[in-house]
């Protein structure tokens, strides 16, 4: 599950007027600057519809030509963390994971959206910023496309389209720039599950409104392209890093295995957080499984793992332990048997333990 992971997001912009010096013998004009105009509820943002179309739990497949490859679904939990921003981050192992923010930004000239899309991939950190350049909207359907903020279509594309209840997400790129033009890059073609999750969120952000946004007037002024590489931790001169985000907390997860139990270690234990339980009375409830959350594929040999950037909210933990390693929850499957519940306030820490302890029959 969850094996592609890629997108990309940024800007581009400054604007500096010079203002030559007169040579007669008289104090020369002041010097023009130039200034970010006032955000107000009036103000039009391009993309700012997308704000609350994507609020939401959303699953579906993917097909990618990275080295991930395809998976048969891929779930993302969107949600408010201020009055002008939602996100969503994901992992799909220990050393690849995902972060994408849609935000309102100034630049260019232009309130619009940016789309922040960054990550670890086998480790290595990186970050892409795109700018909403393009939208249609009808009764029927609506349409966005953002592109890198220096380099525009030629470096990044995300095209994001939303249809009743279904959201197709589309990425081309370069390719770090080894190809003249932006080719697929991976397709996600998605239904929304859950609407009552972000509810509280919605709430306390009192989202959506255009209370706020990131100046990016002159921040890819100087910049080859709107992408940034670590090895580890924030990339250098990422102009809004992971540890910049509002409202996000993290949650400390582990499990414990009944002494009745052994694991491989060459297997795999899955950490699953819910927005609702699964277990009802002395068997799982099929039905809420559209209330995964976050995830993560731990090797058995690891019983715990940190999740950064977590929504707010109470959530429900679970382990299964893959014993067939064919990747699913079936027969012959250890898994926990308890709504093991927690909490986590904004910007707060979380804790929580849960055992496996249960053979599926």
């Amino acid at each position: 599950m969850n094996k592609a992971l890629k997108h990309s997001l940024v800007y581009i912009t400054a604007a500096i007027l010079l203002v030559a010096c007169s040579n007669k013998k008289t104090n020369p004009p002041p010097a023009t600057t130039t200034t970010t105009p006032m955000l107000t509820a009036s103000t039009p943002v391009l993309g700012y519809n997308l704000l609350s179309k994507i609020c939401g739990i959303w699953n579906g497949p993917v097909t990618s030509t990275t080295p991930l490859g395809n998976y048969p679904q891929w779930i993302v939990d969107f949600r408010p963390i201020s009055g002008w921003q939602v996100s969503a981050k994901n992992e799909l192992d220990t050393l690849n994971s995902i972060f994408m923010s849609f935000f309102i930004c100034y630049s260019n000239s232009q309130f619009k959206l940016a789309f922040r899309n960054g990550g670890t991939f086998t480790g290595l950190q990186r970050v892409a910023y795109m700018a909403c350049d393009s939208v249609s909207e009808t009764a029927t359907q609506s349409y966005y496309q953002f592109s890198d903020f220096v380099q525009g279509k030629k470096r990044d594309i995300v095209d994001v389209l939303f249809r009743n209840d279904s959201l197709y997400l589309t990425a081309y790129t370069n390719k770090q720039n080894t190809q003249s033009t932006a080719t697929i890059h991976m397709s996600w073609s998605a239904k929304l599950q859950d609407t009552t999750s972000c509810q509280n969120a919605k709430t306390a952000c009192s989202f959506p409104q255009k209370s706020g946004f990131e100046d990016f007037s002159t921040t890819f002024a100087t910049a080859a392209e709107a992408v940034y590489y670590a090895n580890s931790g924030d990339p250098a001169g990422d102009p809004y890093t992971e540890s910049q985000q509002p409202y996000l907390g993290q949650s400390t997860l582990s499990y414990t295995v009944s002494s009745s139990y052994t694991l491989n270690s060459s297997n795999h234990v899955f950490l699953i957080v819910t927005t609702q339980p699964l277990i009802s009375g002395t068997g799982v409830n099929m039905a809420n499984l559209i209330y995964r959350s976050r995830y993560v594929i731990l090797s058995a040999s690891s019983k715990s793992y940190v999740f950064n950037y977590m929504h707010p909210g109470t959530y429900y933990l679970y382990a299964v332990y893959d014993a067939n390693s064919d990747g699913t929850m079936d027969s012959g499957d250890y898994v926990s048997t308890t709504n093991t519940t927690f909490t986590l306030s904004p910007k707060g820490t979380a804790s929580a333990t849960t055992q496996i302890n249960f053979t599926i029959p």
